[in-house]
């Protein structure tokens, strides 16, 4: 885990060493102030000579200007390292996070990554700048006030080493007891940030349905489950401040009971005494440091596996050595396919599938919710990995290719259409970002969308909400459409694209599929009959398997699920999942 993060220090190691070396010297400097001031007390005030005031009095404030500049550039130094940390470390996060397989975002809540890359992160920000300093200047506080007060007297030190030994005891407990407070808190904050994510997402549902105070509620019991374990760990870390203010008080009360006597007798002088009394708090505050700085990591221990779990997951789909970079054709084979989304898996959600399908070819998808239909084209881009069995894309099996190669030739519309925010223009050139304004005017007729762009005042400059809110699920559907045409793919897979448009624009759609990219093979999953009847073949899958794979009109002859479905929807209404008899 140590190893991993520590990559990431990267162009930041200069200022992460430069921030130890000057807190080492601001060290130097606040271990030698009170040496100074006892020498100042014994050889100039006590002794009155004003040339000794004057002189330590100096020596005093050269040294507090040094402190103050060596400390200046130690937090400078300090904040650079420590934020470009946190940036590489996101950087690095959301790189990996791009390189997953389906499978693998599978493995992490969309909560669970936000919380990883925003609050954790901070957490390993404030914890790798609470090591380069503190973790430096505590123990050296610690160790150089211990030598210096030793060297005045032995014998009052010991009071110190007496105070540690305790203190080590009290704050090893109240650090075990707050760690595993610390480590149920992320749990909690995973939690918080799916409950905001779904609420913002749903909003319009949340408000048509008044279920805002149900929301609420649900949002109030996330964030009650954080306060109650932060309270309970806070509550522990709390008692550091008294028990260390107890120690602060025993040792100057000892200190001050031992020391008079030793004054009487002559052997310690009043600025020892003062010296002794500085180191002494300089002692106790660094083992407060410490304790703190065990908190801090403690806190950011959990943070810590957290985010090395995403940087340490492996992309379950990778490119092969001497992978092929050219698709020949969008002819697609599926051999003896069985596939499970979990390795192993006793149901297979598809199960013995073989197809051949020819370049070019439109293919119709049709079956009931849960049959597998989207599972069965995520395959072809390979969005997953077979169980058994191979699926061929131009005559090779698609793990063969260059993942990017497979993909820029197979463009899927997804069954969730998902515009980013920006303009329409920035949106379509994601399928071709040197794609020409007449170009995706080309494709956007192809896909129906000129009709209402050309609507807009801004036409192709139309600002896209987030999410493509401020525009209809049919619109967002033809742009999405249009959007995967751009790429000029040898396969196009709908998977029920054209749910949320009418019948009409549904025909033109495909008339136009037929007439301008006939060589484009072409898969259309749909729940109406009518999207799929003018295909070259329909697949009819009934969980996981090949129910029939014929034209319209053998299936409506050989077929008797396909046939009910068609009656149902020609006669009464209703799709695949109507209860006409079917399902």
């Amino acid at each position: 885990m140590i190893k991993t993060l520590a990559a990431q220090v990267k162009q930041y190691k200069l200022p992460s060493l430069l921030t130890p070396f000057f807190m080492a010297l601001e060290v130097i400097v606040d271990i030698l102030l009170p040496k100074t001031m006892g020498s100042l007390i014994d050889k100039g005030i006590q002794a009155g000579s004003l040339p000794d005031i004057f002189r330590y009095g100096g020596y005093m404030l050269l040294l507090a200007f040094f402190g103050l500049v060596f400390g200046v550039l130690a937090g400078k130094y300090a904040a650079q390292a420590s934020s470009g940390f946190a940036c590489n470390v996101r950087d690095a996060m959301y790189t990996n996070i791009q390189k997953f397989s389906f499978s693998n975002i599978d493995k992490f809540s969309t909560a669970g990554l936000i919380t990883r890359l925003t609050t954790d992160v901070t957490n390993l920000q404030n914890a790798y700048q609470m090591i380069i300093r503190m973790c430096f200047r505590a123990p050296l506080m610690l160790i150089f006030s211990l030598i210096m007060a030793f060297s005045i007297s032995t014998r009052l030190s010991m009071v110190f080493v007496v105070a540690l030994a305790i203190l080590v005891v009290f704050l090893g407990l109240i650090i075990s007891r707050a760690m595993k407070y610390f480590n149920e808190v992320f749990e909690k904050y995973d939690d918080l940030n799916a409950s905001i994510q779904e609420n913002v997402s749903a909003i319009r549902v949340v408000k048509a349905f008044v279920r805002e105070d149900h929301e609420n509620e649900k949002f109030r019991a996330a964030a009650s489950g954080i306060y109650k374990m932060f309270v309970k760990a806070e509550s522990v870390v709390a008692n550091n401040g008294p028990i260390m203010m107890l120690a602060v008080y025993s040792c100057m009360l000892s200190l001050s009971w031992l020391a008079a006597k030793m004054i009487t007798a002559g052997t310690l002088t009043t600025g020892e005494l003062t010296t002794l009394f500085s180191y002494v708090m300089s002692i106790l505050m660094s083992l407060m440091m410490l304790s703190m700085i065990f908190v801090m990591l403690t806190l950011a221990a959990a943070s810590a596996r957290r985010v090395v779990e995403v940087l340490n997951e492996e992309p379950d789909l990778v490119s092969p050595e001497n992978a092929v970079t050219e698709v020949t054709d969008g002819s697609v084979d599926f051999e003896n396919v069985f596939f499970s989304y979990k390795k192993n898996s006793s149901e297979p959600v598809l199960n013995n599938i073989n197809l051949h399908i020819h370049a070019g070819e439109t293919i119709g998808i049709i079956g009931g919710t849960g049959s597998a239909k989207s599972s069965l084209v995520n395959l072809i881009s390979r969005l997953y990995d077979v169980s058994q069995g191979c699926v061929k894309v131009g005559g090779r099996d698609v793990r063969e290719y260059d993942l990017d190669t497979l993909r820029n030739e197979v463009s899927v519309v997804l069954q969730k259409n998902v515009l980013f925010s920006g303009t329409i223009l920035e949106n379509l050139r994601w399928g071709d970002k040197d794609a020409t304004l007449e170009d995706c005017r080309r494709v956007c007729r192809l896909a129906c969308a000129d009709d209402f762009i050309e609507q807009f005042p801004d036409r192709y400059e139309t600002y896209i909400e987030q999410g493509g809110t401020n525009v209809s699920g049919g619109q967002k559907q033809r742009l999405c459409i249009a959007r995967a045409l751009l790429k000029k793919p040898k396969i196009l897979i709908l998977d029920d694209s054209t749910s949320a448009v009418d019948t009409a624009t549904d025909a033109r759609i495909r008339q136009a599929f037929r007439e301008e990219i006939p060589n484009t093979t072409k898969f259309i999953i749909a729940q109406r009959i009518s999207s799929i009847q003018d295909a070259d073949r329909i697949i009819v899958l009934e969980d996981g398997v090949i129910n029939g794979f014929d034209t319209h009109e053998n299936l409506l002859q050989s077929n008797a699920i396909y046939r009910e479905v068609y009656e149902s929807q020609t006669q009464g209404g209703g799709d695949f999942d109507h209860k006409g008899g079917v399902l």
